[in-house]
């Protein structure tokens, strides 16, 4: 990384700041849309000699419903001991989770969403120069989206962690006092010659840290304040599970789609809610193509409403 960083160990703590970290950060007067966003990105990893692959299908069926990390295209690789991928390079992968940290009201705090675009890159490598080498490409992309390298800082512990097939270490990486993601070294645990990094962050989290907008403003836009952000959240998670042809079920995928759509307060969407599903689809559309039309999502949404009303 060169001699403009400063290397903090203590014990297995790690943390790497840059020497001129003391500077003001000033965001750009202008954001750009979320495709000139992602078109920057794709760029910016392309000059580094990395392309980008197609997202892995949102249904995924195996130890989880649904894709909740751009790493799970590494399972091949990591979990069977296969030299193969599904995917590798850089991925914008739409994911749904429900790990987002909430407040004491059991709403999400500024930052998480329930569904959000995992930025990744993820990829077999040979040794941990390669690793680095990741990182240092990183920066470059980072500053291709405006930050500047005394602003981004790295830490975390460099003790290893073991998920039953796969090991690896973890740190972390922000942008002033915001944490923006992480880059992991994984291996097969029962063959360490099968070993990959896997760094990310989100897209919505990058046009935070990059814009310091308000985050319901920057993430809902006209829509913010509209309804409360736990229905916006929930719309905006059903267009996309809808979107890609999972309806509501007792179990199964179908079940997660349900879920969100029971978060919906019947009050809070009698007007409607083509707006905020319209909203999201374009948002959606920008990073991949959705098979089923957002009038057909609306329909989706209104008779599980009604179901569930009559229920």
């Amino acid at each position: 990384m060169g001699q403009s960083w400063e290397f903090t160990i203590d014990g297995t703590d790690l943390e790497v700041c840059h020497r001129h970290r003391g500077s003001a950060y000033a965001p750009p007067r202008r954001s750009p849309s979320w495709a000139e966003l992602l078109s920057t990105l794709e760029d910016a990893f392309a000059a580094r000699g990395v392309s980008r692959d197609a997202c892995i299908p949102l249904r995924w069926g195996r130890e989880t419903e649904l894709a909740i990390s751009a790493v799970q295209a590494l399972d091949p690789l990591l979990k069977d001991d296969r030299p193969v991928t599904y995917r590798s390079g850089f991925l914008p992968q739409p994911v749904v989770r429900f790990t987002g940290e909430r407040d004491d009201k059991a709403q999400l705090l500024d930052g998480y969403l329930t569904s959000f675009v995992n930025v990744s890159r993820v990829q077999p490598i040979q040794s941990i120069d390669e690793y680095a080498a990741v990182l240092d490409d990183w920066l470059y992309v980072l500053s291709r989206l405006g930050f500047h390298a005394r602003h981004v800082s790295l830490y975390g512990q460099l003790k290893v962690w073991h998920r039953r097939q796969v090991a690896g270490v973890t740190l972390m990486f922000r942008h002033l006092d915001l944490t923006l993601g992480d880059i992991v070294l994984l291996w097969n645990r029962e063959n360490p010659q099968r070993m990959a990094v896997d760094l990310g962050t989100g897209l919505e989290r990058l046009a935070w840290a990059r814009t310091l907008r308000n985050w319901h403003e920057l993430i809902y836009g006209p829509l913010a304040g509209a309804a409360p952000a736990a229905t916006l959240d929930a719309l905006r998670t059903a267009t996309l599970l809808l979107g890609n042809g999972i309806m509501p079920a007792a179990r199964g995928a179908g079940g997660v789609t349900r879920r969100v759509l029971g978060a919906l307060a019947s009050e809070a969407v009698h007007l409607g809610v083509s707006a905020a599903v319209r909203a999201s689809h374009q948002y959606w559309t920008t990073i991949v193509d959705l098979p089923v039309p957002w009038p057909s999502i609306t329909a989706s949404i209104e008779q599980e409403l009604t179901r569930r009303e009559s229920a």
